[in-house]
């Protein structure tokens, strides 16, 4: 018995490492998405966010294996964050003066509290399939235990995989609020972050390929794209970090 709750000691670490991994990109997007909003909306809409990502999460270990197929949500985020990134960046870039003052009366009239918080769920639920998905894949492996069947599952399989989806979940919070002050902080890097965004989409559309078998199915998990996007995504932090450089409060320059 000691040595099966080593195994299970030992599989909760692996996986609450794997989540606080999982949860940067998370947060990273949840902080882009809810920055236009006030600061006293900031955190609730995160808050709200976070909320329905453990609400699905919860729900998704009773249909593991619909969830498995449902590779369209992916398609959706996918496209989503890609949007997301290129159209600020697009015109970040080649946008003038006018397009800004446009886009900034769009965000106030068009990206109100809801609205972001529903953006923040659909994120949520494109990161949240394969967080679940690595989740039970390592836990089902796991010796049983003589706690009751739970969704589906053994119950001490099913009690790792919820107490490593709240530490997750735990870890987007607070990383999420430190993006959110970093962009505020430094405001050069929030073309860095979209870029970010952007890439973290294409991870997705790369699961979805592999889904529907346009790639491999270990393509999404092999060594080398998985050292090529980390690769990719340090090298966006790190160039952007030194480029944006630090800006101080601004200063009134009519008088």
């Amino acid at each position: 018995m000691e040595s099966i709750w080593l195994e299970y000691g030992w599989t909760l670490l692996i996986l609450i490492g794997l989540e606080g991994i999982l949860s940067a990109d998370n947060a990273l997007v949840l902080a882009v998405i809810a920055k236009h909003l006030p600061d006293d909306q900031k955190k609730k809409a995160i808050n709200y966010g976070i909320i329905g990502a453990f609400v699905f999460r919860f729900a998704a270990l009773f249909a593991i294996s619909f969830i498995a197929n449902v590779w369209q949500v992916q398609a959706i985020g996918a496209a989503y964050l890609i949007y997301l990134g290129l159209k600020h960046v697009i015109g970040n870039v080649f946008g003038s003066d006018k397009d800004e003052k446009d886009d900034v009366e769009e965000e106030s009239a068009g990206k109100g509290f809801w609205p972001t918080v529903a953006k923040i769920g659909l994120a949520d639920l494109a990161f949240a399939i394969d967080s679940i998905l690595a989740a039970v894949a390592l836990a089902i492996v796991l010796p049983p235990t003589d706690l009751p069947q739970f969704g589906g599952m053994d119950g001490g399989q099913f009690l790792i995989v919820v107490i490593a989806g709240i530490a997750g979940l735990i870890l987007i919070k607070f990383a999420a609020n430190w993006f959110v002050k970093l962009l505020d902080d430094r405001p050069g890097l929030e073309t860095t972050a979209y870029l970010i965004v952007a890439w973290v989409g294409v991870k997705l559309a790369v699961i979805t390929l592999s889904h529907v078998e346009i790639l491999p199915k270990d393509f999404p998990h092999s060594t080398g794209w998985t050292l090529t996007f980390w690769g990719v995504l340090l090298a966006i932090a790190i160039i952007g970090w030194f480029v944006s450089g630090k800006t101080g409060p601004k200063k009134d320059t009519n008088n």
